[in-house]
């Protein structure tokens, strides 16, 4: 009898320890699955999706979110969260828009006011979140509303391009820089037969500054710790406030970024272009929670958060589905996807019972 106790028990423990190891592997590749599966179903039932013209266009979409998903990731880090980032970036392209066209500044000088813009907005808003103690997402939604009524006052809520009328009668008599362009518009022959955009290579290289910056500095660690435990972090001698501002300043520059990068791609200033860069690169951002079992924020899932967007939204359109399905469709996927990662998540801490 102890004999077959033992050997039941032992195939027990068996099927226990097989039983967790096959929940570690849904966890950490349960969402890649999910994407290869995504990218196999579209390549089957939409026409051209396998194209290389497709998946150009689903990476230069990618871009402008990804960057301002990045930013999102910081603010997600030290336990806040960021619903300006739209605004600003549409601000930023309005203003990049404004100062060509109607101030007839340079490039340079625009790229800097816009830089400086989106910072001082991110510092007002960690001001507003750890100063006044007003919550996050208070704060960065009136920081969205006051964005969407600021940037439409200079033109009277029209949009900007080349040889405009402005409010006064006159004519704008300026033009978007030719340099200032190629930023949005400029291919890289990276041995793809130029059919990398120049918004990609922007998000790689943020994207990889990004993640090594939170995972191999200490300051990166500090706002981990931040958002993990700020009493216990401020407790060590860590700077909680200032990490938290620091956080909301990056998360301007980086959307700011983004806004750019849509202004020289389009070569207008747009007042409605950036209507869906909030909810998207939000997405992107939680998202990435579920990227190898993370269960965090993080660069590398926030990137692959974008690209599952891109690649969701673009297989829904050359399926040809209702453009009023889209958002639905994208909501649903993102909350079985969290839900997935965190109750397998949940499950693994109990023991895998």
């Amino acid at each position: 009898m102890t004999v077959e106790a033992d050997k039941t028990t032992a195939s027990t423990r068996a099927t226990g320890q097989g039983g967790r190891v096959a929940l570690d592997l849904a966890i950490r590749y349960g969402f890649l699955l999910l994407l290869a599966g995504l990218v196999l179903f579209f390549s089957v039932f939409a026409e051209g999706f396998a194209g290389p013209r497709s998946a150009v266009f689903i990476f230069q979409s990618v871009a402008i979110t990804g960057i301002l998903a990045l930013g999102v990731t910081f603010t997600l880090v030290v336990g806040g969260f960021d619903l300006s980032i739209g605004s600003v970036a549409t601000s930023s392209m309005m203003l990049a828009a404004y100062m060509m066209v109607v101030l007839e500044q340079g490039a340079g000088a625009t790229i800097l006011a816009c830089l400086v813009m989106g910072a001082l907005i991110g510092v007002v808003n960690g001001i507003l979140i750890v100063r006044f103690k007003v919550p996050d997402l208070l704060a960065t939604l009136g920081m969205m509303f006051l964005l969407v009524g600021l940037q439409r006052i200079p033109t009277e809520g029209r949009s900007i391009s080349v040889g405009m009328t402005l409010p006064d009668g006159e004519t704008a008599a300026g033009a978007f820089s030719p340099a200032f362009l190629t930023m949005g518009r400029h291919r890289f022959d990276l041995f793809l037969d130029d059919l990398v955009p120049a918004p990609v290579v922007f998000l790689i290289v943020i994207g990889v500054l990004v993640w090594c910056f939170l995972e191999l500095t200490r300051h990166g660690r500090l706002m981990y710790a931040v958002g993990s435990n700020a009493r216990a972090a401020a407790l060590t001698g860590t700077n909680v406030n200032g990490y938290k501002v620091l956080a909301y300043a990056i998360s301007g520059v980086l959307a700011s970024v983004g806004g750019l990068l849509l202004a020289a791609r389009l070569g207008r200033g747009d007042i409605a272009s950036g209507t869906n860069l909030l909810l998207d690169a939000v997405a992107a951002a939680l998202i990435g929670f579920a990227v190898l079992g993370a269960a965090k924020p993080n660069a590398f899932g926030t990137a692959m958060g974008a690209l599952f967007v891109g690649i969701l939204l673009q297989g829904l359109t050359m399926m040809n589905a209702p453009y009023y399905t889209q958002d639905f469709i994208k909501g649903a996927v993102l909350v079985v996807a969290l839900v997935f990662t965190f109750a397998l998540s949940a499950r693994r801490a109990r023991g895998g019972g």
